[in-house]
């Protein structure tokens, strides 16, 4: 009878259901339990969390637009939504590192995987991309942003699935490396919008930001969809996955041109005077 106990109570501790223990056997914190328990609610909490941060940032001096953007209503929104971004960026990034530092395992454990910490991140980041998918559909641009709502709704579909089954945390949490490259890609951008093309934090910026998409963006995309059309007899839902990623991929490709082409290619004479002025993120 205590044999019977005792298996018991190693299976409740093995359960992501149970609210006393993490998956990996260790005590889970109140908030990962939280989180577990009621993962829709999590989500959107963290998305109305960046909404907040959005509205903090729109209303302090600190963070205001600056004079060469303020005047323009479409640049002032697009200087918010990159700070929050930014935001995202900075702390999703480091994190997703952390996770496969701690556990990596992670890199090869891509379905079966649990941790309460992983697991908090994707929720976070999945409210993230919510909340951001409002903003651009909200302040009108989608039709100028509707690239990035594509690539937002495959991502969202992707992260909702696996909140809800508990399969893939440790793939999305390596999906999530390009975060950090997004630190210097939003950087990048916001120095634009700044008309601050020449400046020295703006030609550094633009190697880091280079090898970082190669090391983190496609490095992790192309080992994910490697892993995904090596394994897709045999994984849960590899197909829609796989088409998601290899979707993701024809994306980070085309903007790694443009990337290469506006910043390291020869400028016309005019682009260097004037600086961008067109309100597309895809043409940055």
């Amino acid at each position: 009878e205590r044999e019977r106990e005792m298996e018991t109570e190693r299976e409740g501790e093995a359960s992501p259901r149970n609210g006393t223990r993490c998956f990996c056997g260790r005590r889970q914190p109140p908030k990962a339990m939280i989180v577990q328990s009621h993962p829709l609610l999590s989500i959107l909490f963290f998305a109305l969390s960046f909404k907040t941060l959005r509205v903090f940032l729109r209303t302090h001096s600190f963070t205001l637009p600056p004079k060469q953007v303020e005047g323009n209503r479409t640049k002032s929104w697009r200087w918010t939504n990159l700070s929050v971004s930014l935001v995202h960026s900075a702390i999703t990034g480091p994190w997703a590192l952390l996770c496969v530092y701690n556990s990596p395992e992670m890199l090869t454990e891509i379905l079966s995987f649990q941790s309460s910490f992983a697991y908090l991140l994707v929720c976070v980041s999945t409210g993230y991309f919510i909340q951001d998918v409002a903003d651009i559909v909200m302040n009108g641009q989608s039709r100028a942003s509707w690239e990035f709502l594509v690539h937002h709704i495959l991502v969202i579909s992707t992260f909702l699935y696996i909140v809800l089954t508990h399969h893939y945390v440790a793939g999305a949490v390596v999906a999530l490396f390009v975060e950090v490259n997004s630190i210097f890609l939003h950087t990048r951008l916001l120095l634009k919008l700044a008309n601050a093309q020449t400046s020295p934090l703006y030609h550094y910026n633009k190697y880091i930001n280079v090898f970082t998409y190669i090391v983190f963006r496609l490095s992790s995309q192309f080992y994910l969809t490697w892993f995904m059309m090596k394994n897709i007899s045999v994984l849960p839902n590899a197909g829609y996955i796989s088409l998601s990623l290899n979707s993701m991929n024809v994306m980070i490709l085309v903007y790694f041109y443009r990337l290469i082409r506006t910043d390291f290619l020869r400028k016309p004479k005019h682009y260097l005077q004037n600086g961008n002025n067109n309100t597309k993120f895809v043409d940055d």
